[in-house]
């Protein structure tokens, strides 16, 4: 009797998560804030194409929150924008409460995307203070995508790596939001309804990269269950 010793192929889950992590192994470290915090801007989609998935990143703070706490704490900035030309930036939290009740004040509401503005956001944060990460989350794009990829080279020049995370595949958006992770040195990820897990693990990454560093990422695999550590004993 034969044994078959090969290892078993990975799932499509796990290949996102893992080419994910790459990426964010070559970002750039963030600068530690004065106060030992690392500081995030939390950017969404808040057409009305989005509604499904709002409910879902209302549940995903927390566990940011929780995971960045380990390794200094993260404040955290929201940034929406929907219906025609409101785009919206919360005060920055560092509480998951205060967050979830700022996210349960929006609803969403048709209209087109707004990224460039949200960079230029950004950029304006970024100027007065450190911010360690920009993720952006959305489904697709109705902008120039020159435009946006300028903004996000201007945004590269002060330090932000940007982390998007696509809902679906839509072609256009697909490749404006992997250029927006490559010129910032940031990190690129689809997901859809039924790879919320996957979406968490990745977010609360991202939220332990801002807060800590890659370092501070390598010892959050080394705590967390299932694919996130197991994917980053790949990368080593």
């Amino acid at each position: 009797m034969s044994t078959d010793n090969r290892t078993p192929a990975k799932t499509a889950s796990e290949q996102q998560v893992e080419a994910f992590l790459r990426q964010v192994a070559l970002s750039p470290k963030p600068a530690v804030t004065a106060g030992g915090r690392g500081r995030l801007v939390f950017a969404m989609d808040a057409t009305a194409s989005r509604r499904g998935t709002w409910q879902e990143a209302q549940s995903i703070q927390a566990e940011m929150f929780k995971a960045a706490a380990a390794v200094g704490g993260l404040d955290i900035q929201l940034v929406f924008f929907r219906g025609h030309g409101e785009c919206k930036a919360s005060p920055w939290v560092s509480e998951a409460r205060e967050m979830l009740r700022l996210m349960r004040q929006v609803e969403c509401v048709g209209g087109h995307t707004q990224i460039e503005r949200v960079l230029k956001h950004t950029m304006g944060e970024a100027r007065e203070h450190k911010v360690n990460a920009l993720v952006y989350v959305g489904d697709c794009l109705e902008e120039a995508h020159d435009d946006v990829a300028q903004r996000a080279g201007e945004l590269a020049l002060l330090g932000v790596p940007v982390f998007a995370f696509q809902e679906g595949e839509e072609p256009l958006a697909k490749a404006c939001f992997k250029d927006m992770a490559r010129l910032t040195r940031g990190a690129y990820s689809a997901f859809d309804s039924s790879s919320a897990a996957t979406l968490r693990a990745l977010l609360s990454a991202v939220a332990v990269y801002a807060a800590g560093g890659f370092r501070a990422l390598e010892d959050f695999g080394r705590n967390a269950g299932g694919e996130v550590r197991a994917l980053i004993g790949q990368m080593r």
